[in-house]
């Protein structure tokens, strides 16, 4: 959830670094969002004696990817809530274009850009927002509708093992990105079900978002509405507390610091007891998810967050991005966890892509918009659509159920239930080990070549 935009907007700093993966040389960009929150915690001490939870489910994964809306990947999905045209500032309605698999560009979708896509919710004003060039370094204005990238989708044959696993477990149509806004303030929602007040990326030029910059800034916004800016370090709690108070194991497995740009994404770095205390050897290195999943040594729950060129954040291909997802997949399947395990793949934020669906305003800080929602699971129904709307704290509060645990804030706790994915009169069902693709990945561009 990068944001790159002109230095004079606080929330989005750009930052270049080259990365090659598969002949593409691009430019990396860190977006600028903020995360904040004074409350603090003391870690609880783990029970001596961890309960095992009743049901089926041992072990829950949440796999968060970056950066797409529900309608720019299954928009045209059967059965969906999905459309297949958007209405463009003009007020015209406008075909949604078909994406490259690679753009060199990101689009704004800081806090403000997505209150200017969401337009008081006639979600008319993506095809607006700034696109930061990754040739020249430079935000710029779109010139059209299709300028930016915002208004295009992919179709089956661009991302068919997303689509495999809809046809066979669950795909949720109304999964919302809790905050209205990118990564940072998303992501803290993953483990805490609050960003701490954060509405957007940190403000720094470095390769971390949280307590490993001292002074680190990020806009806070008070309930009221009014913001300022605090310290991206935050202490309140987590799900990761709750785990430990009642002796249950869990990794957060991503990127180290120092080793790719997706350690940006690295949640619990911006939570100060956890990053300078004994649970921070809980944040493991993610492709140490692929080890402990075949060896069947997965922990009671398990977060993952991505490696920027597997991220499907704008500048990456969604086919390399799709192909790693397959691959962690494929070793829990093929794994011994498997017939114990749910997973809750979804994506960070909008990343200034088109949604039709004018998110719930439930409190100050979100809804944000729609997000692609894969629930898998030996357990999970079968090529099933889930109207249900929920946002990120809706996964924690299925942990929560699972396993006893209380709710952390008013989010979880009013969080509608995802069990009604589930089928837990029915036998496991078998691992479904997917292939994957052949990418063929140029040099991406600039050109969007789209037709008005």
């Amino acid at each position: 959830m990068h944001s790159q935009l002109t230095a004079q907007r606080a929330k989005s700093l750009p930052l270049g670094s080259a990365l090659s993966r598969c002949g593409l040389i691009m430019l990396v960009l860190v977006a600028s969002a903020c995360t904040s929150g004074s409350s603090t915690t003391t870690t609880p001490t783990p029970a001596r004696g961890a309960p095992t939870p009743s049901g089926p489910i041992k072990h829950i994964v949440f796999l968060v990817k970056e950066n797409r809306t529900f309608d720019n990947y299954f928009g045209t999905y059967p059965g969906v809530n999905g459309v297949r045209v958007a209405r463009d500032s003009a007020g015209l309605l406008v075909p949604l274009q078909h994406e490259q698999d690679v753009i060199a560009g990101d689009i704004d979708h800081s806090s403000g850009a997505a209150k200017q896509a969401y337009d008081n919710g006639k979600m008319d004003g993506f095809d607006q927002l700034p696109f930061f060039s990754a040739h020249t370094s430079r935000s710029r204005r779109p010139r059209g509708p299709y300028d930016n990238n915002s208004l295009t989708q992919f179709y089956q044959s661009d991302i068919p093992n997303y689509w495999t696993y809809a046809r066979n477990f669950v795909l949720g149509d109304h999964m919302f990105s809790s905050l209205m806004g990118p990564s940072f303030p998303n992501h803290l929602y993953t483990i805490a079900a609050q960003s701490g007040g954060a509405i957007d990326n940190p403000q720094t030029n470095g390769q971390a978002w949280g307590c490993d910059l001292a002074g680190e800034q990020v806009q806070i916004k008070a309930t009221d509405g009014s913001t300022t800016l605090g310290n991206a370090c935050f202490n309140f709690t987590t799900l990761a507390d709750e785990l430990d108070s009642k002796g249950y194991s869990w990794h957060y497995y991503a990127p180290p610091s120092g080793s790719d740009e997706g350690y940006i994404w690295s949640s619990f770095d911006a939570i100060k007891h956890i990053r300078y205390g004994p649970d921070w050897k809980y944040v493991v290195p993610t492709e140490q998810f692929l080890s402990d999943a075949a060896k069947g040594s997965l922990p009671t729950v398990s977060w993952i967050a991505t490696p920027f060129n597997v991220s499907e954040h704008p500048l990456t291909s969604v086919c390399i991005g799709e192909n790693w997802t397959v691959q962690m997949l494929n070793a829990l399947m093929q794994g011994p966890d498997w017939s114990s395990t749910a997973v809750f793949l979804t994506w960070d934020d909008f990343g200034g892509f088109y949604d039709h669906v004018p998110p719930q305003h439930i409190d100050t800080y979100g809804l944000g918009f729609r997000v692609p929602l894969l629930i898998i699971s030996p357990y999970a129904k079968k090529n099933a659509i889930d109207h249900t709307p929920y946002e990120f704290s809706a996964m924690l509060r299925f942990a929560e159920d699972i396993l006893g645990l209380s709710t952390l804030t008013s989010r979880d706790k009013r969080a509608n239930t995802m069990m009604g994915a589930f089928d837990f009169t029915q036998s496991p069902r078998s691992p479904l080990v997917l292939r994957q693709r052949t990418c063929n990945v140029t040099t991406a561009s600039e050109e969007t070549n789209y037709e008005d």
